[in-house]
């Protein structure tokens, strides 16, 4: 991993002014530095001072001075800093969402000694590590505390896991005891894990093993059991005690601080094995005191005395790939931290931040980076933005393949065993990605870990396969998941990816060369080789629409239906009335159906140019409402559409659905517009 110098972040004193801790809030966007002159310098996610406040003793009659600050911690919500002092007492300041709000106490929490470390768990209540040896939970919404466990010895350091669902503590005694708060799937017991040579100052829970280090100069690995699995042994170096260390957020790198340098230590998922990565010499920067690592897992920040050599690095800032740590003399500042960076396209920047975790920033002013991490801990060895539009990534890792939406910034990771590079990917439906390999179609859904569907077909052609997922969606309604795709190329299988059951089987006369799901899912729009266009629905049943076709499409948000054969375009309004059609004469090709600021209109492409052929969009929106049930949204606009001819017509469709569904006063209103009042007068009563 290299360690490139970014700026100064708080200018060095002439005198000790030690940095007790360094903290990123978990939205990214605040950063809190605590120093020994008692104070709280919050900054903003570009590293500009913002604010400042100080704190308070347990009792104003000890005086300003009695006390100091040992640790800090920020809530899960971003919202609130808990802050750990020597005088027995841990206070939690709200200093709100936005810069300038007023900074007051909203929880005190009084121990049986003095607080000598703390964390803010991501799942959990603040822990607290005390003088006495004891460790407590402290939680802010029934303002208690209670002791979780006592150990024989002072309390030196704790360390969250990288899920934020317990914590390790390492005692003055050598001994590291690990602790479950929530269960999270891996069963592991909590207790006494091993007890280190020398009190575990540097402590860190990485993925997989257990980080310490302390003045005998050696970083040991234990696993989950306490065994020893690797040591860095560097008291034959001109090196100093190790006082402080820092996991990455995805648990595959960490960093540790002593006198003058700054490790990064890494683990290699090909090798599994931990290896020293880079090691930066800080001249003048005595010992380091504090380490945070941005939780995207992207900066890190050191502290340090005024040194000459960082001065001669243009400090250059990034959105992302920065480290803070503190200093002896109280100055911060701040690294990038990345294994390699590269450009995909001319459009994104890839920026390797770990084994296993890139950050993808489109080149594009506006665009949001989109962090791309697998959750199995395999290294990503390969990157492409692909799609249309460059919006979506594809990593592979050696056994899994990961597929992201960057404009959803939804990521999915699945089981992928093939080595041969040979799949085709389609993202042409939106929320899914269509992956075709070895006759196997699969269909993976953005921010699920697992394939939506996988089916046998021979047919690699994006346009005989359709996928409808929860569009036009009723509130409350259940989930719709529904793939249409070619089981042979005269069959067409409409088939439910929730249950994997089948819908229906649709058989045609000769081989089928497009076909399109409505957005319901419901209906089924097919063209075979002698350009017939057929309407099918979920029953199984089939109607020919027209002949001769060249395009077909639904209109975006409804079920309209546009097709085009010959110089006409044909328009079903209702598909529920196949036989009535609104013929449109054109003289070109249909290229596009386009949907917006209230308007529908049919792209034609005539003689070089672009014409678009406007649709009712009425009668568009009220088949939408009739097909959806929406019986509030045709009513309105059957109320607007007074005497015209058609709605008696559209009346009568409402009646009779309304029946169907069982909204009598819906049925009622229609036939009072329709004039026949017995039957208006009935339902009301009924």
């Amino acid at each position: 991993m290299l360690l490139k110098y970014l700026g100064n972040v708080m200018p060095p004193y002439d005198y000790e002014n030690r940095v007790v801790g360094i903290v990123w809030s978990p939205n990214n966007l605040k950063l809190a530095v605590a120093s020994s002159d008692r104070s709280i310098y919050l900054f903003d996610e570009n590293c500009v001072k913002r604010d400042r406040f100080s704190t308070k003793p347990i009792d104003s009659k000890f005086g300003k001075k009695s006390y100091v600050i040992k640790d800090i911690a920020f809530s899960p919500d971003s919202t609130k800093i808990a802050v750990g002092q020597t005088d027995c007492i841990i206070y939690v300041y709200k200093i709100g969402e936005q810069w300038g709000e007023k900074k007051v106490i909203c929880n005190k929490f009084r121990q049986s000694s003095a607080v000598t470390c703390l964390i803010w768990l991501t799942e959990g209540p603040i822990i607290v590590g005390l003088m006495d040896g004891k460790v407590r939970a402290a939680l802010v919404k029934s303002q208690k505390a209670q002791t979780l466990y006592t150990a024989d010895s002072m309390t030196v350091a704790l360390a969250p896991n990288v899920r934020g669902t317990g914590f390790l503590s390492s005692h003055a005694d050598g001994s590291i005891i690990k602790y479950h708060l929530t269960e999270d799937g891996n069963h592991e017991p909590s207790g006494r894990i091993c007890t280190h040579a020398v009190p575990a100052y540097a402590l860190a829970w990485t993925q997989s093993h257990v980080m310490a280090a302390g003045c005998d100069r050696r970083v040991s690995f234990y696993d989950s059991r306490g065994k020893l699995v690797k040591s860095f042994d560097y008291s034959r170096e001109n090196e100093k005690e190790i006082a402080t260390a820092c996991c990455s957020p995805s648990g595959q790198s960490v960093a540790i601080g002593s006198w003058d340098k700054i490790r990064i230590l890494d683990w290699s998922p090909r090798r599994s094995v931990w290896e020293e990565a880079n090691s930066r010499a800080l001249s003048n920067f005595y010992t380091v005191t504090a380490i945070s690592w941005r939780r995207d897992g992207s900066r890190f920040v050191p502290v340090h005395r005024n040194d000459p050599l960082l001065a001669l690095f243009h400090p250059v800032v990034f959105l992302w790939c920065r480290l803070l740590v503190g200093s002896l003399c109280g100055a911060v500042e701040q690294f990038e931290t990345v294994l390699k960076r590269t450009v995909i396209r001319g459009s994104h920047e890839v920026a390797y931040v770990g084994p296993s975790q890139v950050v993808i920033r489109p080149l594009n002013e506006g665009n949001r980076p989109v962090i791309v991490r697998s959750q199995t801990g395999f290294e990503i060895e390969d990157v492409k933005v692909l799609g249309r539009t460059d919006n979506n990534v594809v990593a592979r890792t050696a056994n899994t393949l990961l597929l992201a939406d960057i404009e959803l910034n939804l990521i999915s990771e699945i089981p992928w065993d093939d080595k041969s590079n040979s799949e085709k990917f389609f993202f042409e439906y939106p929320r899914v990605c269509l992956i075709f390999c070895s006759g196997e179609l699969t269909i993976v859904e953005y921010g699920n870990n697992e394939a939506l569907g996988s089916v046998r077909t021979e047919a690699v052609n994006p346009h005989v396969v359709s996928v409808r997922i929860n569009e036009r969606q009723a509130p409350g309604a259940p989930d719709i998941k529904r793939l249409a795709y070619l089981l042979d190329p005269r069959t067409v299988r409409i088939m439910d990816l929730i249950t994997d059951l089948t819908i229906a089987m649709i058989s045609h006369d000769v081989r089928v060369d497009w076909l399109e799901l409505s957005e319901t899912g419901h209906r089924l729009l097919s063209r075979d080789k002698r350009a017939r266009l057929w309407l099918s629905d979920e029953l199984g049943g089939r109607t020919l629409l027209l002949t001769g076709v060249s395009f077909a499409s639904w209109v975006l948000g409804s079920d309209v239906v546009v097709a085009q054969t010959g110089q006409t375009l044909a328009v079903w309004y209702n598909v529920d009335a196949p036989e009535v059609a609104t013929l449109i004469p054109v003289r070109g090709d249909a290229v596009d159906i386009v949907r917006e600021d209230g308007r529908t209109s049919v792209t034609v492409e005539e003689l070089g140019a672009k014409v678009a052929y406007l649709l009712d969009e009425p009668l568009i929106e009220f088949g939408t409402a009739l097909h959806d049930n929406d019986f509030g949204r045709a009513l309105l606009f059957l109320e607007d559409l007074a005497d015209r001819p058609q709605a008696e017509a559209m009346w009568e469709n409402v009646a009779r659905n309304a029946m169907a569904s069982r909204q009598l006063l819906v049925a009622a209103r229609c036939y009072a517009a329709l004039g026949d009042v017995a039957c208006s007068r009935f339902y009301i009563c009924f």
